[in-house]
């Protein structure tokens, strides 16, 4: 983003790019996800970058070191819980299974995955460098 994307968009429309604590604060709905291509499938990565705005340093090597140390548009920070709900009960409801999956709740399916730690006040690098124990669908 730092050398291919925001030099071509110039200061104003760099400024416009996930604008997650803006959308959330106009009452809108995140829904995260995996399977954009041009990030990592990690999620773990990607709510670590959420709610840090900056680049873990295990992806130094493919961003370049300025990309692990600025933080982009700071204001644009979530909190974890947000995150986490964004990946869950957001995707759940963008697919229409809200009544089905997205949370723990009796009658719903039980996805979910364990973690090796307790991901609330964790550094950039260790929620990023969180591992999954278990997974379980439709449990």
């Amino acid at each position: 983003m730092v050398d291919l994307t925001i030099p071509f968009l110039g200061p104003e429309r760099s400024a416009w790019q996930y604008p997650f604590a803006t959308l959330v604060r106009s009452g809108a709905r995140l829904a995260f996800g995996s399977d954009w291509s041009v990030s990592s499938p990690n999620p773990m990565w990607e709510m670590a970058i959420a709610v840090h705005r900056k680049v873990p340093r295990r992806y130094a090597d493919m961003v370049g070191e300025r990309a692990t140390k600025e933080t982009f548009l700071p204001d644009e920070r979530i909190d974890l819980a947000t995150a986490i709900h964004a990946f869950t009960m957001g995707s759940a409801y963008v697919n229409h299974l809200d009544d089905v999956t997205g949370s723990i709740e009796v009658g719903k399916e039980a996805d979910l995955v364990v973690v090796d730690r307790n991901l609330f006040d964790l550094s950039l690098d260790e929620l990023a460098d969180a591992k999954v124990q278990l997974t379980m669908v439709a449990g």
